[in-house]
């Protein structure tokens, strides 16, 4: 019974930790990739970090919109190299359909698996994930719904939209978007009243998008350029690189307050193993001095003491890790659907390997201590007393 508690609480506490390590450093890695692209995101005025999230990884409500022409302004800067619109609002079942130039699937090295890109306005092209879990094809048709939560009470089954694509795995936030031109955004929401050529070019010039997001020629620009935008404008400017930074230092508190629990459980497993070993050498105190009448010395008896310590040890700690992966799996099918970001199922890295020598240093430590009644044991006071 207490072997089985010892295991079991090693198995808890490497779990765990593993668990923490692997959310952290994979999420970290899914936002870095997903960030990488751009600078800076220029959006409307609100939360730097909202922004972020909503325009780069869509898992967050957009601040509002801001002016597509008091936007392109910021491209006259020469230190500026590259800037892509984009704009939402809408959705299909749940998944956010982007209107944005071509160069954002470049961004993200988003290449064709079957069809084409789209060429004219209500022609979109389906990450992966979407493709799968929509189960559309080339040349299916769709009604958007307004708003970015699935719904079927406000559709604009006027204007459908095309399948003319679908998207190779990026293992990016591409995957999970419905990617179309920004004319086509700004279509579907238009009122279908008749407008005379003045009107139309006043409507050009009101042109909205939800942010755009930026590339620069170096890093220097982006501080700078900010500062301005900031201050000086309406818009709002975030630096991804900085919010995901932000973001993580938030999380690690969490991550921390896991982690010393895990710690605080694996104490109390080496405990429950040196608390084992006592009463396993206590029990076994007249085999091991038979052990001694054949020729075994002290440090062989001790040595049968640690192989049993270092069998229950390794034996949480596989299935700890174990444990651990199984609890990747489940934990990443809940965020693949809701946020779309999935969690491998990878090899041990550096850090578990750290845990499992860790793990032996505590065992080898509880085995010691629970063997120092071995040095003063009397052999024949042991046998006669049997």
């Amino acid at each position: 019974m207490n072997a089985f508690l010892s295991v079991s609480l090693l198995l808890l506490s490497i779990s765990l930790a593993i668990f923490v390590l692997q959310v952290r450093d994979q999420l970290n890695e899914h936002l870095e990739n997903n960030c990488k692209p751009f600078d800076m995101v220029v959006g409307a005025k609100g939360s730097p970090l909202q922004l972020v999230l909503s325009s780069l990884l869509h898992i967050d409500n957009p601040t509002g919109n801001i002016s597509l022409e008091e936007a392109l302004k910021i491209g006259k800067n020469p230190m500026v190299k590259e800037m892509i619109p984009v704009s939402y609002g809408d959705n299909y079942k749940g998944n956010r359909i982007l209107g944005t130039s071509n160069e954002y699937l470049t961004k993200y090295n988003a290449v064709l698996q079957e069809g084409e890109l789209h060429k004219k306005s209500f022609e979109v092209v389906l990450g992966n994930a979407v493709a799968k879990k929509t189960n559309l094809l080339i040349g299916d048709t769709f009604a958007s719904a307004h708003g970015l939560a699935e719904n079927e009470l406000e559709t604009h089954d006027e204007q459908p939209f095309t399948v003319t694509g679908i998207l190779k795995p990026t293992g990016t936030i591409i995957d999970h978007l419905i990617i179309t031109n920004l004319e086509s955004i700004w279509e579907v929401h238009e009122h279908k009243d008749t407008h005379d050529h003045h009107e139309e070019e006043e409507e050009e010039e009101l042109r909205e998008i939800t942010s755009m997001l930026i590339k620069f020629r170096n890093p220097l620009g982006a501080l700078q350029m900010s500062r301005f935008i900031n201050e000086k404008t309406t818009m709002q400017a975030a630096l991804p690189k900085f919010e995901i930074e932000r973001l993580m230092r938030f999380l690690g508190i969490g991550f921390r307050t896991i982690n010393g629990i895990a710690m605080a459980i694996l104490l109390v497993g080496g405990l429950s193993i040196f608390i084992n070993l006592i009463k396993t050498v206590k029990e076994r105190k007249q085999e091991l001095a038979l052990l001694r009448t054949y020729g075994a010395n002290t440090f062989q008896l001790i040595k049968l003491v640690f192989l049993e310590a270092l069998f229950l040890s390794l034996l949480g700690a596989v299935l700890g890790w174990f444990l651990g992966r199984i609890s990747i799996w489940f934990f990443s099918s809940i965020t693949n659907n809701i946020y779309g970001y999935f969690f491998a199922f990878n090899f041990p890295n550096n850090k578990e390997l750290i845990i499992l020598v860790l793990v032996i240093l505590i065992t080898l430590l509880a085995a010691i201590l629970a063997s120092l009644s071995l040095f003063k044991l009397n052999v024949s006071k042991t046998i006669s007393d049997a």
